[in-house]
């Protein structure tokens, strides 16, 4: 085995270790003393990092992304299905399902008359805190659209970009998933089934929505969140049809050639990459191009010749992001031909260091293993996938912890720390390779 094959087995090994400190991590609690609470996390949540930060540098991570935690629920499979894990991976989903579900019992209107914690908020901090009447309208399927809560179950006082229509295709795709493989008792398979058509249902009455992106900043119609949105729907309504349902499934079909459609505008004929946004406020973005088309394509996981890793258009999307981060980093600048380019999330990023992402190299390096499972010519994809993985290695420390990011001009890891999302990464990315070379 040579020494990169010997550094993957390692590094996903270590990466499903990693990536099971952030699932029921009941022995963490998070203090916000400027918001005047403690949370402390419980069974079925899934915080984005233990490491808890403030801002000080390491942000906080400390909540339950709904976009995440679908993410990191879809690599557990994979560690169960290849055995990494054992039956402790039935229990970790099902306590991420009933945590789910008990999350819909959440009504804004409550914690706004109970208004005790206001009192407790410190007054430098009251100007981070979200108005009432925006946390009084937090019930019913509003509840999923909040884009994170906190790992206690508890809604999250503070602002943030909201709402987000990401989670619910996104976790709606993993579970059922879940489903498919057959792996779960008759009862958790049950209560899977209420999250999912719960999702399904959320999914088809506001994919048209105006929301936030999947990096929570700008509010408009995205690609990645309809890409999820389709493939959600469409296989969501398939596996209801074939559990005896043919009316449920009608729904959730009704919508998908309009979808399509829309879907379809995405792609620039002038600037030969699909677009990832547009805008509520009408305004051209500076963040079309950007890594989130080439995940939308990974999490959806389609085999059709259109938005998929078969698409040609896709192909050109990822050979102009390439071309972007290639020009935009000094890391990627003189690389050995062995390397790929370390991959970002779009033009003029700015968050911490503005830099690479463990998560979208190896989204790219997935990509590339998925499109060649579906060519006829694989070797060249698979040399790709590996340039990419090649360049995870590089920027990986000797214990082979993965924060979110790698600094542009030096490589050294910035952002939060130990994130989960990059384990999973990783952990798909591997198992997609698997697939091809056996």
């Amino acid at each position: 085995m040579s020494a990169f094959e010997q550094w993957i087995e390692q590094q996903y090994r270590h990466s499903a270790r990693a990536m099971l400190r952030s699932v029921s991590a009941v022995h963490l609690v998070k203090d916000r003393p400027g918001f005047g609470h403690s949370i402390r996390a419980v069974k079925g949540s899934i915080i984005a990092s233990p490491v808890l930060g403030a801002y000080d540098p390491d942000p906080d991570y400390f909540f339950h992304w709904f976009r995440d935690s679908a993410i990191v629920i879809d690599a557990l499979r994979w560690l169960y299905e290849d055995r990494s894990l054992g039956p402790e991976a039935l229990t970790q989903f099902d306590d991420f399902v009933r945590f789910s579900l008990g999350l819909q019992q959440l009504d804004g209107r409550a914690l706004v008359s109970s208004n005790a914690w206001r009192a407790s908020v410190q007054p430098e901090f009251e100007k981070f805190v979200r108005p009432e009447a925006e946390l009084a309208a937090v019930r019913a399927d509003a509840v999923v659209a909040e884009t994170r809560v906190n790992p206690d179950g508890s809604l999250d006082i503070s602002k943030w970009g909201r709402p987000q229509n990401d989670g619910p295709p996104l976790r709606a795709l993993s579970v059922l998933r879940w489903l498919r493989a057959g792996h779960l008792s008759t009862r958790s398979a049950e209560l899977a089934s209420s999250l999912l058509r719960s999702d399904l249902a959320y999914t088809a009455s506001h994919w048209s929505d105006d929301c936030y992106d999947i990096w929570e900043e700008e509010k408009g119609l995205h690609y990645y969140t309809l890409r999820l949105s389709v493939r959600a729907l469409e296989e969501g309504a398939a596996w209801i049809h074939s559990s005896d349902d043919p009316a449920g499934a009608q729904p959730l079909r009704a919508a998908l050639p309009a979808m399509r459609s829309q879907l379809d505008r995405f792609w620039s004929p002038e600037l030969r990459y699909y677009r990832s946004r547009d805008l509520a406020s009408g305004a051209v973005s500076s963040k079309q191009l950007d890594i989130a088309v080439i995940l939308a394509a990974i999490h959806a996981l389609s085999d059709e010749a259109l938005h998929s890793v078969r698409d040609p258009r896709m192909h050109a999307t990822l050979s102009a992001l390439e071309e972007l981060f290639a020009a935009d980093y000094p890391i990627n600048q003189s690389l050995p031909a062995t390397r790929g380019p370390a991959m970002g999330r779009y033009a003029g990023d700015v968050y911490y260091s503005g830099g690479a992402y463990y998560f979208s190299t190896l989204g790219a390096a997935e990509f590339c293993f998925r499109a060649a499972a579906e060519a006829q010519a694989k070797s060249s994809w698979m040399a790709r996938g590996d340039a990419y993985l090649e360049t995870v290695r590089a920027y990986t420390p000797p214990d082979g912890e993965l924060s979110e990011q790698f600094d542009k001009k030096t490589g050294a890891q910035s952002s939060a720390r130990q994130l989960a999302w990059s384990y999973a990464a990783f952990i798909s990315c591997i198992g997609a390779r698997r697939a091809v070379i056996g």
